[in-house]
Formats: structure tokens, C-alpha cells, sequence
């Protein structure tokens, strides 16, 4: 009898970094799709787009939406994550659009592949993941056809999920939480939080839009809310374990426990605040 070879550890933890973090981006799509159809629908467009790329498309939160949108429009989707694009591909099929969803797995910040000539393009909460953006902003505008729209989505980090300055039995761990998560990610991403404005600019596009929307959603009203608490703030964890106090560890691990008392799973006083940055950019 023959055996399979054990699958390396770092193959293993990659699969489980990439499930945890598609689960997120599957729970952002589910409670933000109002936010999401909303951008949409007031994006400045010219025409009906026909052919749409949605760059670092994840798991297909900005497809579905688009697709919904417009429904003449095919969607290239681009990710470096296989497993994203099938989780996107298995969606699509179920959903009936499968025939509509052209997936492209490829590195953005390597050599591009042929996306054709777009009459938007569509990159939400991917622009700070690429080490040289501005070289993206430029490949972009090379590929969008004349008179295309660019449409740039930045969430402000993960959602604030407890009352302000909760929770109660450890006023501000929230607060404290997402100021390690920062500090971190200034040091990894240094394009997190970027005012892609003047970048576009650069880039050779007029950017006709640019605003900021709250989202400040009632927990009670959306069932999914306590597992995107619960995903978001594990992945938090993560980032933050080693910079926080140890008391402020102990109250975070008492929020995560799925059965505990103070899980998140159990609060009924959940939100969801966030921000949303829009910039609309045309090539003229």
C-alpha cells in the first residue's frame, strides 16, 4: 500500500490563511452590499459599460455588484489568489452568471496579461496591497479605453464592530486594538490609507469624483454582523498579539471565544462603522 505524501506546514498555513481570509472578504461583501450597490449605481458614467475589470477582485464582492449593475456587462476578474478566483467562479456559477465572469490570476505589480480595452475598471480595497501602485495607475490608463472610467474604493481598515469605547469590562480595547493593527500596517503596506487623488493625476487622469461615505450599519439588523466581528477581529489578533498588553489579550481572547460569555457572537449591541473613499478618474 502506498501513501500520500504529507502536505508541507507552510502549505497548510497558507491554505488556512487564504480560507480565513476569503471568509472575511465573503462576510464584508454580504453586510456591506447595500454600501457597495450604492457606489455603483453613482458612479459618473458616460455609457453603459460593456466590458468591466475588477482589479484584486478578491472573492467577488465588486463583481456581483457590477454584475447586478449592469446587466449587458462582462466581467474580467483579477487576483493573484487561485483560491479566490475559484471561491469567485464556484459564486458565479450558482449565481447563473457564470457566463458572464472571466477570472486572471496574475501579479499586478509583475508582468500584466492582455485585459482588452475596458470601459471601467473597478479596484476596491487592492490599490495599497501593490508595492508600486503608481506603475498600476499607469498600466490602467494605457488599458482603458478612451473616454473609460477608473473607479479607486479604499475601506478605512477593518470596521469598528463595539460601542464606542467598548467593551465595558475593557473600556477602549477596541480603540487599542486597531491603533496596533496601524502601526503594523504603516510598517507593511505604506500605501494603506493613501489619498489617490493626486495619484491619478499623475497618472493622466481627471478625477471627476472624490468623496467619503460613513457606514455606520446597526448590528441587530444583519445576521452576519457578529461572524464579521468575530473573523475581523481574529485576523486582528494575529497582526497585534505581540505588541498588546496582556490584559488587553486576555479581553480580546474573551470577545473571540465563540461559546464565552462575552463572545461577539453573543452581543446584541454590534455595529458596523467604517469609511469608504470613492475616486472617480476618466481617461480623457
Amino acid at each position: 500500500m502506498t501513501h500520500a505524501s504529507p502536505r508541507p506546514a507552510h502549505d497548510h498555513q497558507h491554505e488556512t490563511d487564504s480560507a480565513a481570509q476569503a471568509e472575511i472578504l465573503d462576510l464584508d461583501a454580504e453586510v456591506l452590499a447595500e454600501h457597495t450597490a450604492s457606489i455603483t449605481a453613482s458612479l459618473p458614467l458616460k455609457s453603459t459599460p460593456r466590458h468591466i475589470v475588477d482589479l484584486g477582485c478578491g472573492t467577488g464582492a465588486g463583481t456581483f455588484a457590477l454584475l447586478a449593475r449592469f446587466s449587458e456587462a462582462e466581467v474580467t476578474a483579477v487576483d493573484s489568489s487561485a483560491d479566490h478566483l475559484r471561491r469567485l467562479r464556484e459564486k458565479a456559477g450558482a449565481s447563473g452568471v457564470g457566463d458572464r465572469v472571466r477570472t486572471v490570476q496574475a501579479d499586478l505589480d509583475a508582468a500584466w496579461p492582455d485585459l482588452g480595452a475596458p470601459d471601467l475598471v473597478w479596484a476596491s480595497a487592492s490599490m495599497h496591497h501593490l508595492a508600486d501602485p503608481a506603475r498600476t495607475l499607469r498600466k490602467v490608463h494605457e488599458l482603458l479605453a478612451p473616454g473609460g472610467l477608473f473607479a479607486v474604493v479604499e475601506l478605512a481598515g477593518f470596521p469598528r464592530f463595539l460601542p464606542e469605547g467598548g467593551p465595558a469590562e475593557r473600556p477602549g480595547l477596541e480603540e487599542r486594538v486597531h491603533a496596533a493593527s496601524g502601526r503594523h500596517h504603516a510598517a507593511h503596506m505604506p500605501h494603506r490609507g493613501a489619498d489617490w487623488g493626486p495619484e491619478l493625476t499623475d497618472a493622466g487622469f481627471t478625477v471627476e469624483e472624490a468623496r467619503t461615505i460613513d457606514v455606520n450599519l446597526d448590528g441587530s439588523r444583519h445576521e452576519a454582523v457578529g461572524r464579521y466581528a468575530l473573523h475581523s477581529l481574529q485576523r486582528m489578533r494575529g497582526t497585534v498579539a505581540q505588541t498588546l498588553p496582556a490584559e488587553d489579550l486576555t479581553a480580546l481572547d474573551r470577545l473571540l471565544a465563540p461559546d464565552g460569555p462575552h463572545s461577539v457572537l453573543r452581543r446584541a449591541d454590534l455595529v458596523v462603522r467604517t469609511e469608504r473613499t470613492v475616486w472617480a478618474a476618466r481617461r480623457a
